[in-house]
């Protein structure tokens, strides 16, 4: 029997290379072996983006059409807006009686966020509290695994407490949901930091060919290698990086051979990851277009994912209001 995966993506700008070799392949991957629920979650971005909520609807239509321009296939996932089913809230409410502050301020991201971004008043109760948001996300589809990477495994983990003493209290109504690791690569922007919106350094899905061929011309390389002749290192180089996620293995075997004896420039360097992505990026763009065309199909896909996704969660919100006894 198939086992329910559960995972969702903030709409906080347009997708880029960034999200899709880091969870775009993934969630392709996992559809052909389970039953995937995938979420876009809009109440999450109010977490650290509530003064300014403006463009929160439109990523969130972007971040599905990108999804289905990549592949991912409603008839196979159930892809559905966090907000268009209440019951994600009906369960943080319940789940936030029982959840320990202590257990929110230990969160390790809780403090690192906060400093991170800066400008950003961050002392709210949704922020603190977001973890048990998280935890209902999981929950209330009951899922059998949420993929992860090693750093995201204390917020699963808080998971599996909430999970715990939600049953010990009542009776037990949700299964522990287990970590589905995957090796999520670090995608390198065009500065050479992880790609990033907040980074300005971004190579978006949506980007045209020129834009792409445009933004790997200014992207940094081996520092030490200065001169045409030199010999470079790829180990250090962010676009020999991205080269692993997005080339074929023999012009990895290429690149890694012949920037070490200098035998390959740069800019050729990046020429070949130019037509590697742009190979990768056709069919989506390509599909884009076609959902550009015929914006009624992004509502149908919509629509669909809602009414799969509310009849799960109608039926553990009815287990869970048993279990307390109340409603």
């Amino acid at each position: 029997m198939a086992k329910r995966v559960l995972s969702g993506m903030q709409p906080s700008g347009v997708l880029h290379l960034g999200n899709l070799f880091g969870a775009l392949d993934n969630f392709l991957r996992l559809q052909a072996e389970h039953e995937c629920f995938y979420f876009v979650a809009d109440w999450h971005a109010l977490s650290t983006n509530y003064e300014d909520t403006s463009r929160i609807r439109e990523y969130t239509r972007e971040v599905l059409i990108d999804w289905l321009a990549a592949g991912l296939d409603p008839e196979r996932s159930t892809l559905f807006i966090q907000s268009h089913v209440p019951e994600h809230a009906i369960l943080h409410l319940l789940l936030s009686m029982i959840t320990p502050v202590p257990w929110l301020e230990r969160n390790p991201t809780y403090k690192e966020k906060q400093e991170n971004l800066e400008g950003r008043d961050l002392s709210t109760y949704g922020f603190l509290g977001y973890p048990v948001l998280q935890a209902a996300d999981i929950l209330l589809y009951k899922a059998d695994y949420v993929p992860v990477g090693v750093d995201q495994l204390p917020h699963l983990e808080l998971t599996r407490e909430i999970t715990r003493r939600f049953n010990a209290l009542y009776k037990p109504v949700f299964p522990e949901p287990q970590a589905l690791l995957t090796e999520i690569p670090k995608v390198p922007g065009t500065d050479g930091r992880k790609m990033s919106k907040s980074y300005n350094n971004t190579i978006n899905l949506s980007d045209s060919e020129a834009t792409v061929r445009s933004k790997l011309k200014t992207m940094v390389t081996d520092p030490a290698r200065v001169r045409r002749t030199d010999k470079g290192n790829p180990d250090v180089c962010p676009v020999f990086t991205l080269h692993k996620s997005a080339s074929k293995q023999a012009v990895i075997d290429q690149v890694n051979k012949e920037c070490r004896t200098a035998e390959i420039g740069c800019l050729d360097c990046k020429g070949l990851l130019a037509d590697a992505l742009v190979a990768r990026l056709t069919p989506i763009w390509e599909k884009r277009r076609e959902l550009a065309q015929k914006p009624m199909l992004v509502d149908q896909v919509i629509e669909a994912g809602t009414k799969k996704a509310s009849a799960v969660a109608r039926q553990t919100i009815a287990e869970v209001n048993e279990a307390i006894r109340i409603g």
